[in-house]
C-alpha cells in the first residue's frame, strides 16, 4: 500500500529556489526590522493559481502605495510557476513577499536599494472543509489596526494579538469594529452579512483590505440578482443579522454561525450564504475546466 508523499515546501529568494526550511533572509532585511513589506496569498488549483490577475494587481497597488520601486511582477509570476513546477504542487499555498530590501538600519528609505523578493510554495491541506458544513463563531475586538489596511503590508501585530484573544476564548477569527460601533472585517478576512434579506459588506476604503475573493464574490452575487449594499453593519444590529459569512483566498466562502456566543440567525449556516457558497465554487470549476481545455488545446 503506497502513502501520498507531500511535496517539500519551497522557497524562491531572488530567484533561487531551495527548500523553504533552508531558506535564509538577511538580519539588516527592512521587512524583518520595520515591516517595511508587502504580501500576498494565492491558492494554486491544479497547478495554476486562482485569480492570478487579480492577485497581482493587488500586489502592485501596495508596493506602490509604501513606495517600493523596481519590482518586475511579470518576473516575479514566472518565478512563482517555476517554483511550483520544481515541487510538482498541483493544490497548494503561494506566499509572496517583497521587501524594500536589505540596508543598515534607518527609518528613511536608503538610496539605490533594491527590493528582496521572497516567496513560498508549500501544499495546502485544506483546514476549512468541516468548518464550511458547521460554520464557525467569531470573538468581537476593537479594531485598533492603523489607518491603511487597504495596504496589504506585513505588520499585523493588531491582527495577531486579535486571532489569539480569538482562540482562547474557542472562537476561530475575528469581527472588528471600530469606536462608534462599525464593523469593518475580519483578521485576515473579509465579511459579508445578511439583513432584513439584504446583503451588506462593509465599502472599499482605507478602513478595509479590498479582498480578492470578496470583489469576486461581488461580481458573481451581481450575476445572481440577490440584493447587495456595499455598506458597513452595526454592532447593535448584530442581534437583527440573519447571516454572516466571511470569505478569503484559502477559505472561501465560510459561513459564521455565532459572534461572542450569540446565535446569529438560527445558529446555522444560512440559505444565501449556502447560494454564494455554490456560486463561488461553481466558478471555481469553470475556471479549472477552462483552465485545462486551454492548455491542453496549445499542446496539439
Amino acid at each position: 500500500m503506497t502513502t501520498h508523499q507531500q511535496p517539500v515546501a519551497l522557497a524562491n529568494i531572488n530567484g533561487e529556489i531551495t527548500p523553504l526550511s533552508e531558506a535564509k533572509i538577511p538580519a539588516l532585511d527592512r521587512g524583518f526590522l520595520f515591516g517595511d513589506a508587502v504580501y500576498e496569498v494565492m491558492w494554486v488549483n491544479q497547478g495554476k493559481m486562482w485569480l492570478e490577475e487579480e492577485h497581482f494587481i493587488r500586489l502592485e497597488r501596495s508596493l506602490n502605495l509604501i513606495r517600493i520601486q523596481g519590482v518586475d511582477l511579470s518576473s516575479l509570476a514566472a518565478k512563482v510557476y517555476e517554483t511550483i513546477t520544481a515541487g510538482k504542487f498541483k493544490n497548494a499555498i503561494v506566499y509572496i513577499q517583497i521587501t524594500r530590501g536589505a540596508a543598515p538600519r534607518s527609518h528613511a528609505f536608503p538610496k539605490d536599494i533594491k527590493p528582496f523578493e521572497f516567496l513560498f510554495v508549500q501544499e495546502f491541506n485544506d483546514p476549512y472543509a468541516e468548518m464550511r458544513e458547521k460554520g464557525i463563531h467569531l470573538l468581537s475586538r476593537p479594531d485598533i489596526r492603523w489607518e491603511h489596511c487597504d495596504i496589504k503590508s506585513t505588520n499585523l501585530l493588531a491582527n495577531v494579538l486579535a486571532i489569539q484573544d480569538s482562540k482562547e476564548a474557542g472562537c476561530q477569527e475575528v469581527l472588528f469594529y471600530l469606536k462608534d460601533g462599525t464593523i469593518t472585517e475580519s483578521a485576515h478576512s473579509s465579511l459579508f452579512g445578511v439583513l432584513d434579506g439584504i446583503l451588506y459588506t462593509s465599502p472599499s476604503s482605507d478602513l478595509i483590505l479590498p479582498g480578492i475573493t470578496r470583489n469576486h464574490l461581488l461580481n458573481l452575487i451581481a450575476k445572481d440578482g440577490i440584493a447587495i449594499r456595499e455598506k458597513s453593519l452595526q454592532m447593535e444590529q448584530l442581534g437583527q443579522i440573519s447571516e454572516l459569512f466571511i470569505t478569503g483566498t484559502t477559505s472561501g466562502v465560510l459561513p459564521v454561525v455565532a459572534v461572542d456566543k450569540k446565535n446569529i440567525g438560527e445558529g446555522k449556516p444560512g440559505p444565501i450564504t449556502r447560494r454564494i457558497e455554490k456560486a463561488y465554487w461553481d466558478s471555481v470549476k469553470t475556471w479549472s475546466q477552462n483552465a485545462h481545455h486551454n492548455e491542453d488545446s496549445t499542446r496539439i
